[in-house]
Order: structure tokens, then sequence, then C-alpha cells
């Protein structure tokens, strides 16, 4: 047979490479349940020259090498996220809120499991229900998110991660339903307090929601034409409502951050540039959170708008 001795090399190496690729995927095992323990998401990593690729002289191999290894670090992601398809994520709210679509973009491979509060949520998170809980700290807008911060400061979680979700408000009512019809809108404070400006040039009434995805509910549900909701443009299409007027929202950078809160601490940082949340009291007199802030530049650390 031609090229028995080559053929027979191949099947060797092929051994070898199952053999190295068992002992990859296990380590990736690790590096799964590792996120996992402590709510860090799957990240697709950019490509990278691999190790080794600088001692293949032939530029033509190197490149196939290159495509080698980029095809091997998306089966460790796939392998990674199949691994943590069993995670559960509390949110606040209901299918369709902001916070459901959060925990969607940050952990694609887990189970939503929806909450009626935030403290619920925590809760979950807290008692092992979930494995982590996706909350909103802050609005570019609004400002902070105070009963969220409440349990960040009071509660036993960890923050592992803080995420910016670009947040685009919109007028949602029954289908057929007239701009000038709409009399009172529905939502969540915050929302509502983002859009102050529309509310206000149309001199609507005001209701508030738990959420906005369960404003956008009680809108399908009176089948009213003069009440709106104000949420995101998934909401509408989960609750059968027509966008009556597209960002309605004050501000076009209109974001909000939102904190993953997991039981276990992850022993770096997995935020952009190395940032962290800190949360400290100072005594009520004269200042005092001046002090506070010094003591940080002392240590050379740098405090940015994020």
């Amino acid at each position: 047979m031609e090229n028995k001795a080559e053929y027979e090399q191949l099947g060797q190496l092929n051994r070898e490479l199952a053999q190295l690729f068992e002992r990859r995927m296990e380590l990736v095992r690790r590096v799964a349940s590792y996120r996992r323990e402590r709510a860090l998401p799957v990240r697709a990593e950019g490509l990278s020259v691999p190790d080794g690729a600088e001692a293949i002289a032939d530029d033509a191999l190197r490149a196939q090498y290159v495509r080698f290894y980029r095809d091997v670090k998306q089966a460790d992601e796939r392998w990674q996220q199949l691994l943590m398809r069993s995670m559960r994520v509390a949110f606040s709210g209901a299918e369709g809120a902001f916070a459901h679509i959060a925990v969607r973009r940050i952990f694609p491979e887990a189970e939503a499991v929806a909450y009626p509060s935030f403290e619920a949520a925590y809760a979950a998170a807290e008692s092992g229900q979930c494995d982590a809980a996706v909350l909103p700290i802050e609005n570019s807008y609004a400002g902070e998110v105070s009963q969220v911060m409440d349990l960040a400061f009071s509660g036993s979680l960890a923050v592992n991660g803080v995420y910016g979700m670009a947040v685009s408000q919109h007028l949602l009512a029954v289908p057929g339903t007239k701009e000038e019809q709409i009399k009172t809108v529905v939502s969540h404070p915050q929302a509502l307090e983002q859009c102050r400006g529309y509310i206000r040039q149309r001199t609507l009434d005001e209701r508030s929601a738990v959420n906005t995805a369960m404003a956008a509910q009680e809108v399908a549900q009176a089948n009213d034409p003069t009440l709106a909701a104000v949420a995101s443009e998934e909401t509408a299409a989960l609750y059968g409502l027509e966008i009556i007027r597209r960002d309605i929202h004050d501000r076009s950078d209109n974001t909000t951050r939102f904190a993953v809160f997991s039981p276990t601490r992850a022993a770096s940082p997995d935020s952009r540039g190395g940032a962290f949340i800190l949360f400290f009291t100072v005594k009520d007199e004269v200042g005092g959170l001046a002090g506070a802030i010094n003591v940080i530049s002392a240590y050379d650390f740098n405090l940015r708008v994020l």
C-alpha cells in the first residue's frame, strides 16, 4: 500500500490530537465551572496569534495554523455555553422587561427567571434558587436605582460584573391607536422619568408599574386607546402592542447599567479596565466624604465616570 508509513503516522497524530483535545476540554470545563460559580458570562475572545506560531517558518502554513487555532477557540466557547445552559439567572419583572433583555444579552445560554421585585430576585440568588441575579443599578439620566444599591450595600452577594445597555423607550398602545387619543402613560418610575420631556409636552397623566413589561401587559389587557405604556420594542412584539412613537426618552445616550450579583466573589475583576465598585459609609460631619475620597486619591486610584 502506497504511503503506508505516512498514513500510520497520521493516524497516530490523530489519536494524540484527540487526547490533547480531551485534556483541553477538561480545562475548559473547569473554566466554565469557575465562571458559573461567580456568574461571569462566556465571552467571545478576539483572535490572537497562538503560542508557537512564530516557530512555523512557512508563511502559508502559519496562516493555516492560525485558522486552526481560531476553530479550536470557537469549540472552547461552544463547550462552555453548553456546560452553562443549566444556569439560572434571576431578574425583576416579566419577560420583555429591560432586565430580562439584559439577562439574555449577558447570559444567552442561561435560563432567565422572573421575580416580582428587586428584593425577591436578590434573595433568589442568596438562597441558591438561582446562580445569580441581574439588577439595574443606575441610569445615565435618572440616576441610581436606590433599592438595588441598598441591597448591594447590605446584602451578602458580590458584584462580579457591571454591563451598560443602551435603552430606547417607546410609546406603546393597542393597534390602531392614534397618538392624540392617549391620555395616560403607565411604566416603571425610572422609565417615566427618562421620558419626562415628552410626557410634559403632551400633558399626559402618569401611572406607575412594577416594570415596563408589566406596564405593557396592563395596556394590552385593558384594550383602551387612551392608555399607553413606555417600554421597549421587544416588549411591544411580546404583548401585541403597536409602537405609536419611537424614542421618546429625553437623551439619546440613555443607558442603564446592570450589575451581576452572585454568592461567590471573582478572584479578579472581570469588568473593563479593572474597575470595581466600592461601598462605604462616612460619619455625618463636615469633610467626611471629602476625607474618604482623599484617601482613594492618596493611593493613586483614579475616579472616573463610567
